[in-house]
């Protein structure tokens, strides 16, 4: 009884990610009822149920407990664990749904963490590999994450509906994490980029590469835009193409933005030059949006803040996604933490759209489960 005194309880199927990963940090028991219950298929989807199983795999000694119809479930963490694992994601969703969560929880456990995903690498739902690859792991270092052993490798892409992709994570352990003060983004001093091409024509990269080209150079000079065409069976078994676009400043803030084709059989054919030029143009409305962080990582510096030693952290984000206004209700329950919002207008920045400035004090989080060598 003691147990369920303390056990979180929600309804619905909605940020169940955030939830078992704040519980499995927090160490707090939660249940959440009603998952999808007056849908004709209700419960967990295939998904989820992948996720609730890699969560299970990098941690020893949860308890998971999930009714017949899968619309309740009931989680009680247990010390995340790690090592060297592997995990195959479920194609509805790509690897990048499963690779965030494990951001989040990487630096906190027992042994450094190898993982390999398959699945999707690249969809048009969840960041891929190579967005978080270029802007989560800087991220990560400016809180003291770093070393040799923090990676993501990507050995074969894999497009929807059928991925076939695969991909290595490996991030080191910290016992604890250093504040930051990552107020002032920058002026943008380059853009890097990757356009890849799978099952179909390499002249496609080269397409995109141009059409993108052209509205950016308008801006800068510094543009490099890589092209990847995997061959055989590094290239999954979807026919595919896309392109991931960064625009780094001169103090390190890195943002970025993606699209993908659509996945064969599924909607309109998109042209390569719409596509290359679209990514461009959202790379510039991302640009304009501003911020020390992208939109895809403000969760994960703010959970990084959270965690962080009893010290002031301050960072500087563009307009707050729904999800992460969610994300902060949801720190506030687990952790009891607060954060101080602050609105900079457009004038006061002199730049782009209106800014947040997010304060907190860390609440000392300390790695338990790291042996102590």
């Amino acid at each position: 009884a003691a147990g369920e005194a303390h056990c979180l309880s929600y309804t619905g199927c909605n940020f169940l990610r955030q939830r078992l990963v704040l519980a499995t940090l927090s160490g707090r028991p939660l249940k959440i009822r009603k998952i999808r219950s007056k849908e004709e298929d209700p419960g967990l989807r295939d998904f989820e149920a992948s996720f609730i199983r890699l969560i299970d795999k990098v941690t020893n000694g949860s308890r998971i407990e999930i009714n017949q119809t899968g619309t309740t479930l009931y989680y009680q963490p247990g010390l995340l664990y790690g090592g060297s694992l592997e995990h195959d994601c479920c194609p509805s969703r790509g690897i990048g749904y499963y690779l965030e969560s494990l951001l989040c929880l990487a630096p906190f456990m027992k042994h450094p963490l190898k993982i390999v995903l398959r699945g999707v690498t690249n969809d048009q739902v969840d960041p891929s590999v190579d967005l978080l690859k270029a802007t989560a792991l800087p991220l990560l270092k400016k809180f003291g994450i770093d070393g040799e052993g923090l990676e993501i490798k990507i050995n074969r892409r894999g497009m929807p509906p059928k991925g076939g992709g695969e991909i290595l994570f490996a991030c080191p352990v910290r016992k604890v994490l250093q504040p930051v003060q990552f107020t002032d983004p920058g002026k943008i001093k380059r853009i890097r980029g990757t356009a890849y091409s799978v099952r179909v024509s390499p002249q496609m990269a080269n397409r995109m590469v141009e059409s993108a080209r052209g509205i950016l150079n308008k801006f800068l000079p510094d543009i490099y835009i890589y092209t990847d065409h995997m061959k055989g069976v590094n290239s999954g078994k979807s026919p595919g193409f896309g392109m991931c676009l960064t625009a780094e400043t001169i103090n390190g803030t890195i943002l970025s933005a993606e699209l993908a084709s659509n996945p064969q059989g599924q909607g309109a054919t998109v042209l390569p030059e719409e596509l290359g030029r679209n990514c461009a143009k959202l790379l510039l409305e991302e640009v304009y949006r501003g911020g020390c962080v992208d939109s895809t990582n403000q969760s994960l510096a703010l959970l990084l803040m959270t965690l962080g030693q009893r010290d002031v952290s301050k960072v500087l984000l563009g307009p707050l996604s729904p999800y992460t206004i969610e994300f902060l209700r949801h720190l506030r329950s687990f952790f009891q933490i607060m954060f101080k919002i602050e609105t900079k207008t457009a004038e006061e920045e002199h730049v782009g759209g209106e800014k947040v400035l997010m304060t907190c004090v860390g609440i000392g989080f300390c790695n338990l489960s790291k042996t102590i060598r």
